[in-house]
């Protein structure tokens, strides 16, 4: 598992497998954010599997896909009110934790500062620069 820390209590990773899970709930991780569309992926990565492996090793499970180039306020909205209901660490995950990271920086922007946000992620090695100008319309509003 690649685990890329953005936040005390968030992480974004590259796909994990349903045999991670009992591992990440060792680590203590109690939410799992799936934002891998199902036609992305074999049936045995599809959500259907992931819930029920995260539900076996005891983690919340969410299923918010998001289609490369189709990132929407709902869609942030949804992101933003499962994480202000997640209980303890939460586990965001996509291809390659890209989308992931994008949902959460956009999430945060009404709340923390643009440098915090693009510094966590570059930290975690993702460039949000090309976010930028969303950031700041979201941390305006």
């Amino acid at each position: 598992m690649d685990i890329r820390q953005l936040a005390p209590g968030f992480a974004v990773a590259p796909q994990i497998d349903p045999s991670d899970l009992p591992a990440l709930a060792a680590l203590g991780y109690r939410t799992i954010i799936n934002n891998r569309p199902d036609h992305e992926v074999e049936a045995d990565l599809a959500s259907a599997a992931m819930q029920a492996a995260a539900r076996a090793a005891g983690l919340a499970y969410h299923r918010l896909p998001y289609i490369p180039g189709q990132m929407t306020d709902e869609l942030v909205a949804a992101f933003a009110a499962t994480l202000a209901v997640a209980e303890g660490a939460v586990l965001a995950y996509c291809r390659s934790g890209t989308r992931s990271s994008h949902l959460w920086a956009m999430a945060e922007a009404p709340r923390l500062p643009l440098s915090e946000i693009l510094g966590a992620a570059a930290a975690a090695g993702y460039d949000l620069s090309g976010l930028v100008p969303l950031l700041q319309a979201r941390g305006a509003r």
